[in-house]
């Protein structure tokens, strides 16, 4: 700037020295922008998180208050089972539909819906006068999860980008992996403190707070979005009734058969959704000819990668969920450990799935560019989780039935860790390889198979854990049951590993 220029600058000031109070506040709005966007992004995605930590804790603290909640309720062993079992079928049967609708009607329309259905539930859970009551509450708590669940994916897809996008990920993998770590921890604290009495119910009375100031915050924290041409489309009805019913021909089974023996029934129920499922894809193709609006577009697996990360993922959530259930047995029954003292152990594996969660994200950029970063990351974390587990099974062997499970630690972190590499880039692996117009659906799809995984998991693992365990179980046989399964699991994370290994784009 000239001598000149700063005299007519200067000069300009002097004879309006308004003028300076409106362009200190401008330059400072213009300075602040970035740190306001971000905060607005921050708040974004902590709405998105509070929905994710929920619906996921709850597939968890339940088996904690299902001892109380028998006694207290005088429920049977079938309404215990359906207690658990109906939150987990009614999402696996919902969140496809529930994606469409987001990308129909509105992701952050229908993520409001199913939040208020799930903290409503979630009351009427915890007031629950009879195990009837409970169970039709927990269907409405898994419609309200089923509703929320892909809009949350979907939202992230399209409200971040770049770097952000990725550490959006990170930070949904790390509230997903701390409600499963520490589901079991938080709900043992709060029956022992048995605040007010509630015991058992305040498992379910805790969403209510969360959910309501959640609620509140959704019309000024998440942006709304749509599929492109939304307002022009209208819901498959045929295909929602056919992939709805092939869902839950598939999960029921899994969830009631190895209770009840494997009678005929169950396999019928799979016969018919193998059936189910080809009918709803030759459906789905037939509309996509027509260039109607099929549910699920046939395109999204054109995508190889798409595809294999799809694989990926129900192979890993078939290990997920069936460890944390035969490690809950083995600690509280074969150890006899009650479920504060449980949920204690279980923090080892929360430490490790914070340390590295948090990293993920650096060692994906050092691994490789793009997708093949993503999915190496992963792989390193499957096989981080497969030497552990294997670690864990030598562990057990060497300490015997009555070692002191504090010899079980280091396993337990590294098992952890492993999970955190993985998880993350899993879900980004998959939903990164998605047209914005498709991410709705894709993230129905990528949902739908976490939960048809576990469930799949649960059921495989059972077969090996309750084959092992006997008629007459002792807590040898316990330990010997629960070495099986491990052993069942370093193959799944094996399994993973290997097929992460294809994804080159």
């Amino acid at each position: 700037m000239t001598t000149t220029e700063i005299l007519k600058t200067t000069q300009i000031r002097l004879a309006t020295p308004a003028s300076e109070a409106h362009e200190a506040p401008a330059a400072r709005t213009e300075a602040e922008a970035p740190r306001d966007s971000a905060r607005a992004q921050n708040l974004t995605l902590l709405v998105l998180l509070a929905g994710v930590f929920m619906t996921t804790l709850d597939i968890f603290i339940v088996n904690v208050a299902i001892p109380a909640t028998q006694r207290d309720l005088h429920a049977s062993p079938a309404a215990i089972q359906w207690i658990v079992a109906g939150y987990g079928l009614t999402v696996a049967a919902g969140v496809i539909t529930a994606g469409r609708l987001g990308d129909m009607f509105g992701r952050r329309r229908m993520y409001a819906l199913g939040m208020a259905l799930f903290t409503a539930a979630s009351a009427a859970c915890g007031m629950a006068p009879t195990a009837d009551v409970l169970i039709a509450s927990r269907v409405v708590q898994g419609i309200g999860a089923a509703l929320l669940s892909p809009q949350t994916l979907a939202i992230i897809g399209t409200a971040f980008e770049g770097a952000k996008r990725v550490r959006a990920f990170t930070a949904y993998a790390l509230a997903m992996g701390l409600a499963a770590v520490f589901g079991q921890l938080i709900g043992g604290v709060l029956i022992d403190l048995n605040f007010s009495g509630l015991g058992w119910r305040s498992c379910f009375l805790i969403n209510v707070p969360v959910g309501a100031v959640a609620l509140i915050l959704v019309p000024r924290a998440v942006p709304e979005s749509k599929a492109e041409g939304a307002a022009r489309t209208r819901l498959d009805v045929p295909g929602v009734a056919m992939v709805s019913a092939a869902l839950v021909a598939t999960v029921l089974p899994l969830i009631q058969g190895q209770s009840q023996g494997w009678p005929l029934w169950t396999w019928l129920s799979f016969a018919a959704a193998l059936i189910l499922f080809g009918a709803f894809g030759w459906y789905q193709g037939r509309l996509a000819a027509a260039q109607k609006s099929p549910l699920i577009d046939p395109a999204l697996f054109r995508s190889k990668g798409f595809t294999r990360s799809i694989i990926a993922q129900i192979v890993f959530w078939m290990g997920q969920g069936s460890f944390f259930l035969i490690f809950a047995l083995y600690l509280q029954i074969g150890r006899g450990l009650d479920a504060l003292h449980a949920g204690l152990v279980f923090t080892a594996i929360g430490v490790g799935y914070l340390l590295t969660s948090m990293v993920a994200q650096k060692l994906t950029a050092r691994l490789g560019r793009g997708f093949r970063g993503q999915a190496q990351t992963a792989a390193v974390g499957t096989l981080l989780m497969a030497v552990s587990l294997v670690d864990l099974i030598v562990t057990l062997h060497l300490t015997g039935t009555h070692g002191s499970l504090l010899w079980t630690i280091p396993a337990l972190v590294g098992d952890g860790a492993g999970m955190g590499l993985a998880i993350g880039p899993l879900a980004a692996g998959a939903m990164g390889r998605v047209a914005p117009q498709h991410t709705g659906a894709a993230s129905g799809v990528v949902s739908t198979v976490m939960q048809v995984g576990g469930a799949v998991g649960v059921a495989v693992i059972g077969i090996v854990f309750y084959s092992a365990l006997g008629s007459a179980p002792t807590p040898a046989a316990y330990t010997h049951a629960f070495t099986a399964g491990l052993e069942l699991l370093v193959g799944v994370a094996v399994a993973v590993t290997v097929l992460l290994q294809f994804d080159k784009d």
